[in-house]
């Protein structure tokens, strides 16, 4: 048995990245086993603050929205960022959300949902970051940048700034009720 503590916020939002930052820090401190972070950055701004406050050797893996998800043939993260990200050793991944993708396109068109929807929104009931740090998991695990069956810190929020950092288990999409997770670091309590 453990005791462990978890940090809530308010709300959700911005006002909150540097504080998260610093919980995922201490709980580095603390799981000296965690050897990779994803996080959810559209901008990358959140990846960059959370590179200068870690010290420690570890992969940090960004996850931007997709290609077209702000207006057609336009990119939310610049592609100065990304130089500036790949600089200090963060990769950058692009792509389809892994609870959206194509099926949101359909949706938009017939109306009705998709059982991803279903997923999506049961993880929303704990908090939008919730649902987005198990996304990016799917999605980072099935690019290939990060290996299913090891424990990693990803974090999530809403819009700009994140709020939410958990420990979970990765697995291909294909696997999707495999994904574990271990524990709450950070998150809303609103």
């Amino acid at each position: 048995m453990a005791r462990k503590f978890i940090t809530y916020f308010d709300k959700e939002g911005e006002d909150y990245t540097d504080e998260l930052i610093m919980a995922v820090k201490d709980k580095l401190d603390a799981s000296p086993g965690i050897k990779r972070i994803l996080i959810a950055s559209s901008s990358g701004a959140s990846a960059l603050k959370l590179y200068e406050a870690l010290e420690e050797d570890i992969e940090i893996i960004n996850v931007t929205h997709h290609m077209g998800f702000s207006g057609p043939n336009e990119s939310d993260i610049s592609e100065d960022m990304v130089a500036k990200l790949e600089k200090v050793g963060i990769k950058t991944y692009l792509g389809s959300h892994a609870f959206s993708g194509a099926a949101r396109g359909v949706t938009n068109k017939y109306g009705g949902y998709s059982p991803l929807d279903v997923v999506a929104d049961t993880l929303r009931m704990f908090s939008h970051g919730v649902k987005v740090a198990a996304e990016i998991s799917i999605m980072a695990a099935d690019a290939g940048l990060i290996p299913v069956g090891e424990e990693i810190i990803a974090i999530g929020g809403r819009g700009h700034g994140v709020d939410t950092a958990v420990i979970l288990t990765p697995v291909n999409a294909k696997d999707l009720f495999k994904l574990q997770f271990h524990e709450i670091i950070a998150m809303p309590r609103d």
